[in-house]
């Protein structure tokens, strides 16, 4: 499962989700909801860049 990062430096690890805003473990990055935003920063998911692993 691909991470992606945040220009603030928050990594989104689709294998723990997001809970504190409703995502669950498992959800990949291309099907967070549109209205989506970094949990630190708020930016938006265009502004996330792929991690190479």
């Amino acid at each position: 499962m691909n991470q992606y990062e945040c220009p603030c430096g928050y990594v989104y690890d689709p294998r723990t989700g997001d809970y504190e805003n409703g995502i669950e473990a498992g959800t990949v990055f291309e099907d967070l909801p549109d209205e989506w935003v970094c949990p630190l920063c708020e930016a938006e998911k265009e502004f996330f860049e792929l991690i190479d692993e």
